[in-house]
């Protein structure tokens, strides 16, 4: 695919991830029908299903031979080899609760590699955006990785999931990382956490147990502001294991994730 076409692809997930923003914008203060999904602690609103019709609704108009998987649902085969990978609001818990950290995820992958991606974060009005190869944004402007090569001095993110034997599994984990780390922030969003680093608002990040809608943008836009981006599949521990930092700080974090038994 030409740059000229990875463009209009890059084009349409911003105009959709803005669109979808808007929904969020609107559901705030509204008295929302929530379920829950996988475990009592796991939320699904009126929210991420009506941005996520919106997202499909928009690129099935665009591009009706894209494939497309949605977090709340949607899975369409495709015949063009694009495939859209969407989370319409990730950190649900955080936007049920007013907490403000939550986002629109869209990322896109060409035969099967991720391309391009774009994370709206819809509280601050703030949009990371970024190509496979190319550059990454914030609201429009470059932004990099920030330089740390010294675990001891790097801010570190990092998530949770819901099942409690997988959070039992991440506290130990967390237990061995804190007290080499300069200290750890938990945001609630892993979209917004990879776009953090490459912001240089965090050092690093890393979580398991992600599905592919929570970080399929998110990676592509730290690795194109420079970070090293890993998603590891690791045997008897929470997989996959996404790991994102400057290439520098790399090395240790994963010495540090393997002696927890993360990685």
């Amino acid at each position: 695919m030409s740059p000229a076409e990875i463009d209009t692809l890059r084009a349409l997930a911003l105009r959709l991830a803005a669109d979808a923003a808007a929904v969020h914008r609107a559901g705030r203060g509204r008295d929302l029908h929530v379920e829950t999904k996988g475990s009592p602690t796991d939320h699904v609103s009126e929210v991420d299903r009506e941005a996520e019709r919106v997202i499909v609704d928009g690129i099935a108009a665009a591009r009706p031979h894209d494939g497309i998987l949605g977090e709340e649902g949607t899975a369409r085969a495709g015949t063009s080899g694009v495939r859209w990978i969407v989370d319409p609001l990730d950190g649900t818990t955080n936007y049920l609760y007013g907490f403000p950290a939550s986002s629109v995820s869209i990322g896109a992958e060409i035969d099967g590699v991720p391309t391009v991606g774009v994370v709206y974060d819809s509280v601050h009005d703030v949009c990371y955006a970024g190509v496979r190869g190319g550059a990454a944004t914030r609201n429009g402007e470059p932004m990099r990785v920030r330089e740390c090569g010294d675990l001891a001095m790097a801010l570190v993110a990092t998530g949770f999931q819901y099942r409690p034997a997988v959070r039992a599994r991440q506290a130990a984990t967390l237990a061995a990382v804190l007290p080499a780390v300069r200290d750890v922030r938990r945001g609630g969003s892993a979209a917004l956490d990879l776009c953090w680093v490459g912001a240089g608002l965090v050092d690093a990040f890393y979580e398991a147990a992600l599905a592919e809608w929570d970080v399929a943008a998110g990676m592509v836009i730290a690795a194109a502001a420079g970070a090293e981006v890993l998603r590891l599949e690791v045997p008897d521990a929470p997989s996959p294991l996404v790991v994102a930092a400057h290439p520098g700080l790399m090395p240790p974090l994963l010495e540090l994730l393997r002696a927890s038994g993360a990685a």
